[in-house]
Parts: C-alpha cells; structure tokens; sequence
C-alpha cells in the first residue's frame, strides 16, 4: 500500500499461458513425428490436455470471486447490524439507579461478546475465498507433480550403460531398439516435458499471493529439476557413445582410402 511497484507491463515480463500450450502442443507433434505410437508421445498428449485445464483454472485463479465477496459483505452488514441494534436496545431500555448502572455492565458484556463474534466472522469470511482458491491451487499442483513422476518413469528404463558396456538383455530387461541418436532425441524430449510442467507450475502463483501454493510450486519446480538432472546423467554419457562412433566412423574410412 505505502510502497506500490510500478514494474513496466510487456509481453516478457510475465509468462504467457498462450506461448506455454503453443510450446507444449509443438513438443507433442514432435515426439509423436519421431516416436510414432510411443507411450512419451501418449504422456505429452495427456499433458497437453491438463495444460488447457490449468491456463483455464489460472485464469480463474486472477479473478475475484464475487459472489463470495457479495456474500461476505452482506454477512458482515448483517452482523454489524444485529451489533448496533442489541447495544441499542440494552442502552435504551435500562433504568436510572445503582440497579441501573450494573445493567449497563451486563449489557456492555454483552456488546463486547458481540464484537468480538463480529471479528471472528469477518476473518472467517475475509479469508474464505483465498482459502477456496488456495485448495484449488493445490490439487492442480499434486496433479503436475504426479506428471513430472511419469516422465521419470517413461525415461527409468532408458540406460545408456547398456551402450557403453556393449551388453546383453537380460530376461527381464526391455527391448532395446533405439541407436544413439534417438536415445538422445527422446531423453532430451523428457527434459523438455520437465521444463513446461515446472511454468505450468509456475502460472499458479503469477497472480496469486499465497505463501502455502508458492512453497508447494517450489516443490514441483525443484522436483523437475533434479529429474531433469538426473536424465542429463544419461545425454552426457550418450554423448560419448556418440562421439566414440564418429571417431570410429573416421578412422574406418580412414583405412579403407588407404
């Protein structure tokens, strides 16, 4: 109130839910152009879906709900009321004398009883609506953090050892069929999901101020960072993979012009 920051308004100072399901939506098309079928392609689809359902619950988020601020002031008028008439009433009824004067007591008690039940109703319903939006916020939020578990999985199996240790499948082990390359291409594909589920995580708390759904956003973005970490393990050891057969390539074609 007493110190307002007036941040410049543009299109890159803020994230766009628009660029996010049009990011997201090009992701898809992707992964399903080069994994057709695949069950990446399944999980971006589904993400793809959830994202319109959270740009939309966001929005919603932005806005006051009214109806329950309508509510809230009418409950409050109606309880500032009832105060102003039962103190009225006490004071205007009470007789002259000593008998008088511990009525006066009795009904000051009673206004005081009443003020303080105001205040407790005003906090209650003062913070109904944060409290509603708040619950709301939440459960979108285990939603996404269920997601960005998904992607974990769907890149568990992906082990690049098995490359560089030349193995074998065990019976147990799934079939592995993609080279280098694609391994590579569908590892990075699971990072990128990573990062659009941590900004639809982020989207929550752009115009929401609630410290519980900021911490819990916190949460989810640290939970796909250190996801994504983990399956940048794998692209860096892929890399080798791929370097040592460029190289092996080269000295091939080396021998044979010679």
């Amino acid at each position: 109130m007493f110190f307002k920051n007036n941040f410049p308004t543009g299109k890159y100072s803020e994230l766009d839910p628009k660029h996010i399901l049009s990011t997201l939506d090009k992701l898809r098309q992707r992964i399903d152009l080069r994994f057709p079928g695949s069950g990446l392609g399944k999980l971006a689809g589904e993400m793809n879906e959830v994202a319109f359902v959270i740009v939309d619950l966001v929005i919603k988020l932005s806005r006051p709900l009214w109806s329950i601020r309508f509510l809230t002031f009418i409950a409050i008028g109606l309880l500032i009321g009832l105060s102003v008439w039962l103190c009225t009433i006490t004071v205007r009824y009470i007789p002259a004398g000593e008998s008088g004067l511990m009525e006066i007591l009795q009904g000051a008690e009673s206004a005081i009883n009443e003020v303080i039940f105001l205040t407790l109703a005003i906090l209650f319903f003062a913070t109904l609506e944060n409290r509603i939006k708040r619950k709301t916020a939440l459960d979108s939020l285990h939603r996404l953090r269920s997601l960005a578990h998904v992607v974990d999985m769907h890149q568990l199996t992906k082990d690049p050892a098995y490359l560089l240790e030349n193995g074998i499948d065990s019976h147990f082990s799934e079939k592995r069929k993609m080279t280098p390359v694609e391994l590579t291409r569908y590892l990075d594909y699971c990072t990128e999901l990573l990062a659009i589920n941590s900004k639809l995580a982020a989207l929550h708390v752009q115009h929401l101020q609630d410290s519980e759904v900021l911490n819990t956003v916190n949460e989810v973005e640290m939970l796909s960072h250190e996801l994504s970490n983990k399956i940048w393990q794998k692209i860096m050891m892929l890399d080798v993979v791929i370097t040592s057969d460029e190289k092996g390539a080269e000295t091939k074609d080396v021998g044979t012009k010679a």
